[in-house]
């Protein structure tokens, strides 16, 4: 009988308290960014004045001091737009022929190559900031001669964007995430394929991408927030403020204005709304990819 009133009881309050613990969280995680926005548009001499919660009075002289009084604020925006629109395509596409290289094809070191790949997972990106930087700029070797003849170790790209997207058109999770992707596709597809005189190259572009379509457009958000948010990777490269992107010029936006906090709020928020837009607008694809990654076939 104690056993059938404690399971009553239990059962009478885990989804009052489950969903509880939900209202919580979700209100821990919302508050922060509720502020930020009530924040920015509130005069700067009246930040510390209720009321806390609604943006009174109100105000658009925060964005406009931005856009009109910081010069390189669309520079900035525009260097994130351009190094993130291109790895968003790039990096899906080398991820979908490496990944299917893997799961498909067989070749010498097919099996450590992989295993190698997912050791790298696990390494933090820290840790591969000083050789990427020696790559990327002055080289891994200096002074290095073959037979009088100087030979660069490095690409020389310091301070430039390019610099900044090389390293990035291909990574370990992409791999794993097109791998596991293409692991589960029936092979029979390809080989109706191949009966019908189609080579390796045409399976691949005209049936293989095809359907990996919401694999791609997840791999495609996952590259845009992670380099839309980059921070240490650009700030190691990029020297100049012309070239800085929008994390590492706000981040100077506001060692230039550290006590006007409705204006770095302001700022912000402009970084902050893409990634909201591309969430709210495709969440349905984040779902699909982490459950499309724990599949495997043989």
């Amino acid at each position: 009988m104690s056993t059938i009133r404690e399971q009553t009881w239990w059962d009478k309050i885990k989804m009052p308290l489950f969903y509880g613990i939900l209202i919580l969280w979700g209100a821990i995680s919302i508050i922060p960014f509720w502020l930020s926005i009530v924040y920015s548009f509130k005069p700067v001499n009246d930040l510390y004045n209720p009321p806390f919660w609604l943006p009174i009075p109100f105000t658009l002289d925060n964005y406009r001091t931005i856009l009109t009084q910081f010069e390189l604020f669309p520079r900035w925006l525009l260097n994130s737009i351009v190094i993130s629109g291109i790895l968003l395509v790039i990096r899906p596409l080398f991820c979908a022929m490496g990944g299917y290289a893997f799961a498909r094809l067989e070749f010498p070191g097919r099996k450590w190559l992989f295993n190698a790949m997912l050791f790298s997972m696990m390494i933090p990106g820290q840790v591969l900031l000083v050789p990427n930087f020696l790559l990327i700029g002055p080289g891994v070797v200096k002074n290095f001669a073959i037979g009088g003849v100087k030979i660069p170790t490095g690409f020389g790209l310091l301070d430039n964007l390019i610099g900044v997207i090389l390293p990035g058109i291909v990574d370990a999770f992409g791999l794993f995430m097109m791998t596991q992707f293409y692991r589960s596709i029936p092979r029979e597809l390809e080989e109706a394929a191949y009966i019908d005189g189609a080579s390796r190259l045409e399976t691949f572009f005209r049936i293989i991408l095809p359907v990996s379509q919401t694999t791609l457009t997840t791999l495609a958000l996952f590259t845009f927030q992670g380099t839309w948010n980059a921070f240490m990777w650009p700030l190691l490269i990029l020297r100049t403020p012309e070239n800085f992107t929008l994390p590492i010029g706000l981040q100077w936006f506001r060692g230039e204005y550290y006590s006007l906090y409705s204006i770095i709020l302001a700022g912000s928020i402009f970084n902050t709304l893409p990634m909201l837009a591309l969430f709210f607008t495709f969440q349905k694809y984040f779902i699909r990819s982490i459950a499309a990654t724990g599949s495997k076939e043989g």
